[in-house]
């Protein structure tokens, strides 16, 4: 196959894998910094990341050379044994975070299942019952799993796939009386992303923020922050809820924390590790293993002594200007969203136009529902890629 040009690579893609994904028309080969090159040789500024998972670009000689050895060591050996990389990626992101303790799994979806389990479990060791209640926010996006999905709350991914998990409710993002409606004395989680991705690339404000922290000390109720996308250090924090002086009891991780390769993990205050999962209520054959964990041991690294975070403020600070400049020149864009580098222009139609006439142009950018586009480059994007940007970006709105 190895002859095939990128069509016919395309079109046997599309006889082979199963069509879950309307993929944009190109085969990528390989990446150098912010930069990606299709198997033609045709370069694109990447404006997506892997969808917020490249954080330290591609090709970062350090990253690299890290799996290159630890390939030549050992990949897996199963949690049934210890492994030094898991013990290190652990100290490392407890002290990232703040938190106590830390589950590694293999994605984002399956950190969230952990941590609707650890939310569960916590409840039935309080109390002996298995009728708790999981309040999660309308707009949310948290996965495609059976548990994720049954706390996504968006009706077009959940319909087809009900019933659920059960015993979840709704309430609406940044509105402290809409969660307070939904709390009763079955609540035992509270479940948001700090910032919003799929929903809108919206942040919760400061009020929402600590008034979910003062519910859940007051009832003694688990405050979950679904950090996958806005975390690691995307908004100008290690974790977005730095911001705002609180502390989740629960926090589920992934993207950057590999750098592409699969790893998430939710972790978990030390009263919370103390009186929720214990031997035999939680596994996984991959997670943890030396490979994934030795990733994200050195992007935990490189994040810290580089001060990544501060870096990805700066460069948010002269997005959101550049943006800001784009929304007042087209009244079709209605709305900037976003915070640090995870930002979106919200459209009065349909985005995938112009998203496709970007990518003619050699400009990777994605959506966050149908009239959204979402910029999520990787963090050591520098002015001159924004500026880029912004060139190829005004070309393809005016064209579609």
């Amino acid at each position: 196959m190895t002859d095939m040009n990128m069509q016919e690579y395309i079109e046997q893609a599309e006889k082979d894998l199963l069509h879950t994904y309307n993929r944009y028309q190109i085969v990528l080969d390989r990446g150098e910094g912010v930069h990606l090159y299709d198997m033609n040789g045709k370069e694109y500024l990447d404006f997506v990341a892997g969808i917020s998972v490249f954080a330290l670009g591609y090709g970062n000689k350090e990253y690299n050379d890290t799996l290159k050895n630890q390939i030549d060591k050992v990949i897996h050996t199963s949690n049934y044994y210890y492994n030094v990389p898991a013990i290190e990626a652990a100290r490392a992101l407890k002290k990232y975070s703040g938190m106590d303790r830390v589950f590694f799994t293999n994605s984002g979806a399956e950190a969230i299942e952990g941590a609707i389990k650890t939310a569960r479990k916590y409840g039935f060791l309080r109390d002996g019952k298995t009728d708790h209640q999981i309040i999660a926010m309308n707009h949310s996006f948290h996965g495609r799993t059976m548990g994720a999905l049954s706390v996504t709350g968006n009706p077009h991914y959940r319909d087809a796939f009900e019933p659920g998990i059960g015993n979840i409710r709704f309430a609406d993002y940044n509105d402290l009386e809409s969660v307070k409606k939904q709390v009763n004395d079955k609540t035992i989680a509270i479940l948001l992303e700090t910032v919003q991705g799929e929903g809108g690339l919206t942040p919760a404000s400061e009020e929402f923020m600590k008034g979910i922290r003062q519910i859940c000390d007051e009832k003694d109720i688990l405050m979950i922050c679904d950090e996958i996308q806005c975390g690691m250090g995307r908004t100008g924090y290690p974790f977005a809820y730095m911001k705002y002086g609180v502390k989740p009891d629960v926090m589920t991780c992934a993207k950057a924390l590999g750098c592409g390769v699969p790893i998430g993990a939710f972790c978990m205050t030390e009263k919370v590790g103390q009186a929720s999962l214990v031997a035999g209520d939680h596994g996984t054959t991959y997670g943890g293993n030396p490979l994934c964990c030795a990733a994200a041991a050195k992007v935990l690294e490189i994040m810290e002594r580089e001060n990544i975070p501060a870096k990805a403020k700066e460069a948010g600070d002269y997005l959101w200007e550049k943006l800001d400049e784009v929304m007042n020149s087209y009244d079709c864009i209605t709305e900037h969203r976003g915070r640090g580098l995870l930002q979106g222009l919200v459209f009065d139609k349909p985005v995938r136009d112009t998203i496709n006439k970007a990518l003619e142009k050699g400009l990777i950018l994605i959506n966050a529902g149908s009239n959204i586009i979402r910029f999520v480059p990787a963090l050591i994007i520098s002015k001159k890629d924004i500026d880029d940007m912004i060139v190829i970006l005004k070309q393809a709105i005016e064209e579609a």
